[in-house]
């Protein structure tokens, strides 16, 4: 991985143009590789050794504390010392001030040693930029603050047990909690009182105290709530409660595990149901959990979604790790596994010995498949980080722009890995054969670990919708017109490089029929017929997108060592894989009402 990882970073997005900004004048390519090998090393050494461990004794409960094993506690200590917490912070808050892209590519090598117990971190330093984003300065000072530097761990507090992934039915209620309320110094002081389920990281002993950030609603003055998402308030619900100078009280917050779901995969990171003011743990005498308001009342979600969408990014990453684990996996194992004669001119001869499985056309296929889903997903990940750089130290226009794609990529980004790299695990099992689908190989705790993905920080459906329905059409279609720009600008600069010109068609014949279906879409300006076909919009979006950098991948690669490869990868892309947007695209051009029109009684 790393030779691709390095590749990526300065060969094709060229990381050091971002050394003649003044956020990140102090380093030098030497720092950014300090930085990889540092959080490398500690992937192998903390993490990886232990990824069957943390899968195999699964969290526990026993009434009164949730245990881990110690293994957990170790890599979750090493990486806190690492710095990694606040690697792109600014150094008066302890931060380094890395570029976004950079720390992505480092947080890679954690994903893929054990993308579980490297969740708890990625809450965190979520949970802590929301509140460098939206919270105060004492909120800012005493929460982020803590988090950045381990002291404490992060949560993000959205679903609910009756509602699932439909925030409009949030029911957690949020009152004011008494004089000085207003005035508390943490914040405007609440209490709450309902229940969150599916909550990752939602309790554990691996730091002193845990900080929710927790959507309630604010009763109106009729007790009532008001319906839909507009009347979502954000909190910071800490497990321990704190004063104004980040110190414990020594009181528990009314905050009670109510239980842990016990999951297909992901298995080292806690997930719980947790209640919120049910009077298990007082708070001077009183039932209801203590929560200071992040923003102003009404705009939780808006404030979340800042969380929310790193999240996104984050998940898309861990899945391309999760599929790179197994595709080098696999590949090992075809290299060494000996098993079949070749197919030659004269059939098959029996009296040969056995050659490597990756001899074999068909296993090469299914190796070819995951290098082009894991690498293509790879270079996804680090665009949208690269995004985020331009986007807080670029000039105003660039800045602009960067915001503009980074809204457009974000369901991509986190969809389109979280399908195929999930495709990638499955075609490694596939490789090792009945091996595969053994626990003395790793490949099958990949595919479990990974089938998360398509489902967490919103499902699959959830990211179509909000890319059909509002991505494309927002501010009458600039965003995707901006991508196409961007997209049109690689197909010309392919067209003039021999080998390239042909896909660099095929990749225009593909942004026309992408383009020429969106329209047809919402001919109508029916959003039910429109939206019907939200899912396989995304596939083909996605898809397209991925044929896109894959071709300027390839065009970065020219005369690299590593250029074969990759242009390889493109070539079975443009020839397996493109060619499946004709497919999902005909049913959303034709508005085709299959799926709307079925009864409920014909199923």
């Amino acid at each position: 991985m790393r030779p691709t990882l390095d590749f990526l970073l300065h060969h094709w997005i060229g990381v050091e143009q971002l050394l003649d900004r003044p956020r990140f004048a102090d380093h030098t390519r030497e720092t950014f590789d300090a930085v990889l090998d540092t959080c490398e090393r500690i992937a192998r050494e903390k993490f990886a050794p232990f990824n069957r461990l943390a899968d195999t004794q699964e969290p526990h409960f026993d009434g009164e504390r949730v245990h881990l094993p110690e293994a957990t506690h170790a890599a979750m200590q090493a990486y806190v010392d690492s710095g990694m917490l606040a690697a792109a912070q600014a150094y008066d808050i302890g931060g380094m001030q890395l570029p976004c892209v950079v720390e992505m590519a480092a947080n890679a090598f954690f994903s893929k040693a054990s993308v579980a117990m490297g969740g708890y971190a990625m809450l965190t330093s979520g949970n802590a930029n929301l509140l460098m984003a939206h919270g105060t300065p004492t909120q800012r000072e005493v929460f982020a603050r803590a988090e950045f530097a381990g002291r404490w761990f992060g949560t993000m507090c959205l679903s609910e047990p009756q509602a699932g992934s439909s925030l409009s039915d949030v029911a957690t209620r949020a009152v004011p909690d008494g004089v000085g309320a207003e005035s508390d110094p943490l914040g405007p002081r609440f209490r709450l009182r309902g229940n969150k389920m599916w909550i990752s990281g939602g309790e554990h002993e691996l730091t002193e105290n845990i900080v929710h950030l927790v959507l309630a609603k604010i009763p109106q003055a009729d007790g009532a709530l008001l319906p839909g998402t507009k009347g979502i308030s954000l909190f910071i619900v800490p497990k321990k409660l704190v004063d104004a100078q980040g110190r414990l009280t020594g009181e528990r917050n009314d905050v009670a595990l109510a239980g842990l779901n016990h999951k297909l995969g992901y298995r080292g990171t806690t997930n719980t149901l947790l209640n919120f003011g049910e009077g298990k743990f007082l708070v001077r005498g009183e039932p209801g959990a203590v929560g200071y308001l992040v923003g102003r009342p009404g705009e939780g979600l808006r404030c979340m979604f800042h969380m929310m969408n790193e999240a996104r990014i984050g998940v898309g990453l861990g899945a391309v790790m999760l599929g790179y684990a197994g595709y080098e996996a696999s590949l090992d194992y075809a290299r060494q596994r000996a098993q079949g004669r070749p197919i030659t001119g004269a059939g098959k001869d029996a009296s040969q010995p056995p050659v490597p499985l990756v001899q074999h056309a068909d296993v090469r296929r299914m190796l070819l498949a995951q290098k082009a889903y894991v690498e293509g997903g790879l270079a996804l990940a680090l665009y949208c980080a690269r995004l985020v750089d331009e986007q807080h130290t670029a000039d105003e226009t660039t800045a602009a722009e960067a915001a503009l794609l980074l809204e457009m990529l974000t369901p991509i980004a986190k969809s389109w890995p979280s399908e195929w790299c999930l495709e990638a695990n499955s075609l490694a099992i596939q490789v090792l054969g009945g091996y595969g689908y053994t626990r003395d190989f790793p490949v099958e705790q990949y595919w479990r670990d990974n089938r998360l993905n398509m489902i967490h920080e919103g499902t699959h459906g959830i990211q179509a919708l909000d890319l059909l329905g509002r991505k494309v059409v927002m501010n009458g279609g600039a965003g995707l017109k901006l991508l196409a720009t961007r997209i049109g600008a690689t197909i010309e600069r392919a067209g003039h490089v021999e080998g390239l010109a042909e896909p660099a068609n095929r990749l225009a014949a593909a942004l026309q029929k992408l383009g020429a279906a969106t329209k047809s879409a919402w001919a109508t300006g029916v959003p039910e017929e429109a939206l019907a076909n939200a899912v396989p919009y995304l596939q083909a979006f996605g898809h397209v997108v991925l044929a896109w950098l894959w071709l300027d991948v390839a065009g970065a690669s020219r005369g690299h060592a590593l250029q074969p490869g990759k242009e390889a990868a493109m070539r079975y892309f443009y020839a397996h894989e493109l060619p499946k947007i004709d497919a999902w695209l005909a049913v959303v051009a034709a508005r085709d009402d299959s799926a709307r029109t079925m009864r409920d009684e014909w199923l």
